[in-house]
């Protein structure tokens, strides 16, 4: 049953119906996470209800924007290549988190992220080979087939023929807990307020990162300089009433999923088109026109989420990234054209930067550079020589014209401070003992196993296997 969110009399039925069942399981959230939790609990017979804070032309969350799930395999499966065992994509999270993420649950969403895959298939979600422009990520991450709104409907569709009923416009306010147990929750339906009751709740509601003054709070006024690219509906009211509660946290306010998106995009919900892919092969300079980190650590999917903290870090949340014609093809752009010069002066000019303090960098640079082999798509040891902040990989000179330059911005995905949980998804109180039935799932828990940094298509492992999991023992926890 789905409800569209109109005044009338048949709504006003449906909203009845749910205000008067007892739900066995009660799913808050619209996006991957909150659907895997809904299935799981569906297949068993449970009766399910997902509370979805948007409405319907914008379900799915952050899942919306998604392209690709990363994946443990032992051998080629579906579209993926040769193998990823468990060891080095646990070294990879390590790498990138640089070892703060909960090693238990960790290995359990690695591990556990092999046997997805095929589940995700049954459900309806297609997948297709790496795009071009990703550098590297056949071996490792699962592509969608229509990316992420693809993903969301099939799991929807899947979730409507289990009779899972959905209720879109539904703002989740409190949670009623007594005793550590989960007994209703009161909410907000196309302005109307109601209180539902169920045996077991799962929470899928994503982070805070939607909420500006939060992220003041946390981020100091910089953060009002932030792009979202997510969801507009991620606001944390659901978390932020949790932590109110006694549950206890997991995570750093200021630790987030934050990449470098074109400084051109929509301050909400520009989704993944937005986000640049050039940094490996540019020169990025801040307003000042100097460079102020290494373009070339690591490959750009184990290493592209740093760079919305370093953006953040520049003076007015800005930067801006050079490459000439050489490099332009190599990555896959944004949904924005290049700005574009014959000369560097020219481009100095149209970006608003400094001419003589431009070309300056990038003639410091472009002498430093060495000869060698140019390899886009690994590690090629091609790097600068003499600079103070060297490139160590891909370091060619910025000489061939036409030029381009991209402004980058801070884009926010989603923010790491959330609930923690045990290796069942179980919610904690904060004198460290479980409720008796609250579990979570996705971004509302990713900060047990993200504590800084991010791994290209993690998020949405995590989100998989913690709402399988979150759903079947909300189910099991009921019957």
């Amino acid at each position: 049953m789905i409800l569209a969110g109109k005044h009338d009399t048949k709504m006003n039925s449906q909203t009845l119906n749910l205000t008067t069942t007892t739900w066995d399981v009660i799913v808050v959230g619209g996006g991957n996470a909150a659907l895997c939790a809904a299935i799981e609990a569906a297949s068993t017979g449970a009766t399910v209800l997902l509370l979805e804070g948007a409405p319907p032309v914008y379900r799915g969350g952050n899942s919306r924007h998604t392209r690709n799930f990363r994946c443990m395999h032992k051998g080629p499966l579906s579209n993926l290549t040769d193998t990823y065992h468990i060891d080095e994509y646990f070294d990879d999270l390590i790498r990138v988190t640089k070892g703060q993420t909960d090693e238990k649950l960790a290995k359990l969403a690695i591990a556990e992220s092999e046997a997805c895959l095929p589940w995700m298939e049954a459900q309806g979600i297609r997948f297709q080979p790496s795009l071009s422009g990703t550098l590297s990520l056949s071996r490792t991450n699962a592509f969608f087939l229509g990316g992420g709104k693809a993903l969301v409907n099939a799991l929807y569709n899947t979730a409507e023929d289990l009779g899972v009923t959905v209720q879109y416009n539904a703002m989740v306010e409190k949670l009623i807990i007594k005793n550590s147990r989960f007994e209703s929750l009161q909410l907000n339906i196309n302005e109307q307020r109601h209180s539902i009751v169920g045996k077991s709740i799962v929470l899928a509601s994503g982070g805070f990162q939607s909420n500006l003054d939060w992220l003041a709070q946390a981020w100091g006024p910089a953060a009002r300089n932030f792009l979202i690219r997510g969801t507009p509906y991620n606001k944390g009211v659901v978390l932020k009433n949790m932590l109110d509660q006694g549950a206890q946290s997991v995570g750093d306010p200021t630790q987030c999923h934050a990449v470098a998106i074109d400084g051109r995009a929509p301050k909400f919900d520009g989704g993944i088109v937005t986000r640049l892919d050039c940094v490996p092969f540019s020169v990025v300079v801040n307003k000042s026109a100097h460079r102020f980190y290494d373009e070339g650590e690591d490959v750009w999917p184990k290493r592209y989420a740093i760079w919305g903290r370093l953006v953040a870090a520049q003076e007015d949340q800005i930067a801006y990234a050079i490459i000439d014609s050489k490099s332009v093809d190599l990555f896959m752009p944004s949904v924005f054209p290049a700005i574009q010069a014959d000369t560097l002066d020219k481009l100095a000019q149209q970006l608003g930067l400094n001419e003589k303090a431009l070309t300056d960098t990038v003639e410091q640079f472009n002498n430093a550079c060495q000869t060698g082999d140019f390899h886009p798509t690994e590690l090629d040891g091609l790097r600068t020589h003499g600079l103070e902040l060297p490139k160590t990989n891909w370091a060619r000179p910025v000489n061939k014209p036409p030029f381009y330059g991209y402004p980058l911005r801070p884009g926010v995905t989603f923010t790491y401070l959330g609930l923690k949980i045990n290796e069942t998804a179980q919610v904690m109180t904060d004198l460290d003992t479980p409720f008796k039935n609250i579990w979570a799932a996705g971004e509302i828990m990713a900060g047990n196993v993200l504590g800084q940094g991010y791994l290209a298509g993690f998020g949405m492992t995590i989100g998989t296997v913690f709402g399988r999991k979150a759903g079947q023992e909300a189910a099991r926890h009921v019957s």
